[in-house]
């Protein structure tokens, strides 16, 4: 048997849906900066500083290995605060995800899946723009058959009482 979100959860499941495509996108794009900084450092051997003596932004050569305590980079460094953000909004992402995974009752692999969007570059556009419609077709999905459901009920409701009432004016 499969896990249906519970009807009571519908609204929660569509504000983390809106907080999901909201953290995916920054986390997708925070990503791509990561992978930029990551082929200035190792391929170029370069990092930006900002606000450094020689300009508002400058890139310095990395230090040789063994050496890295000895340089002295003047002013801000970019490339350590695109990963530190990366980090700590990558577990506002995983949040998110929770948030999400939780109420439609998906599998543990789903959560998994929708976390590898966070840091594999580009997974995370591709996977909101699939995980946003499968979540609204699901809940549309739901809807209907409730709406079904109760107007079948409703129907049939007033079917009985129809019968019911036609029954004691014929006595």
């Amino acid at each position: 048997m499969v896990l249906q979100p519970k009807p009571a959860d519908f609204p929660r499941i569509r504000k983390a849906l809106n907080f999901y495509k909201v953290t995916s996108v920054i986390t997708g794009v925070m990503l791509l900066l990561l992978c930029a900084v990551m082929v200035m450092k190792y391929a170029f051997n370069v990092q930006l500083f900002l606000f450094t003596p020689d300009g508002f932004a400058h890139f310095y050569a990395i230090a040789p290995e063994g050496v890295e305590s000895d340089f002295d980079g003047r002013g801000f460094d970019l490339f350590k605060a695109i990963l530190i953000a990366h980090g700590w909004f990558y577990v506002v992402y995983l949040i998110s995800d929770f948030a999400l995974w939780s109420p439609m009752r998906w599998g543990f692999g789903k959560f998994l899946l929708i976390a590898l969007g966070g840091v594999i570059p580009f997974m995370s556009f591709f996977l909101e723009a699939r995980i946003v419609r499968q979540v609204n077709a699901k809940l549309a999905e739901l809807e209907a058959a409730r709406a079904g459901q109760a107007s079948t009920q409703s129907s049939s409701a007033a079917a009985s009482a129809a019968t019911s009432s036609k029954g004691s004016l014929e006595r």
